[in-house]
């Protein structure tokens, strides 16, 4: 195979379903909701490409494991979350070049028939 250059590339958690206890009022941080995380990093994959060997990309994996960890730490608004979970990305994988977030929460407590409501980031590393 030709050697190509990949600088245009991402790394994607799609749909990371999980139960957090964020929320403004009491009962959200109480009985907790169910949120979905999306996460999208531009990083250049060209050594993964060509080597096959994980220690040349992100290790999706522990993203992961990042972004679960930082919502199991309740906060009154998903701005924060997201910020967190965005420093904590940057700082713990350094050839990550920008972080794409969305943070929705599933049914929020608001008079109205929504399926969810979002903060989305983009953060340029």
């Amino acid at each position: 195979m030709n050697s190509f250059s990949t600088t245009n590339s991402y790394i994607a958690l799609n749909h990371l379903r999980m139960r957090a206890f964020h929320g403004v009022y009491e009962e959200e941080r109480r009985q907790g909701n169910d949120f979905i995380v999306d996460v999208r990093l531009k990083v250049d994959l060209t050594r993964a490409v060509a080597s096959d060997t994980v220690s040349d990309t992100v290790d999706y994996a522990a993203v992961c494991q990042l972004v679960k960890a930082e919502m199991e730490i309740p906060s009154a608004l998903l701005e924060h979350v997201a910020g967190r979970i965005a420093r904590r990305i940057a700082s713990s994988f350094p050839t990550v070049e920008e972080i794409f977030l969305r943070i929705s929460k599933c049914r929020p407590p608001m008079s109205a028939d929504v399926e969810s409501a979002s903060v989305e980031l983009i953060i340029t590393t």
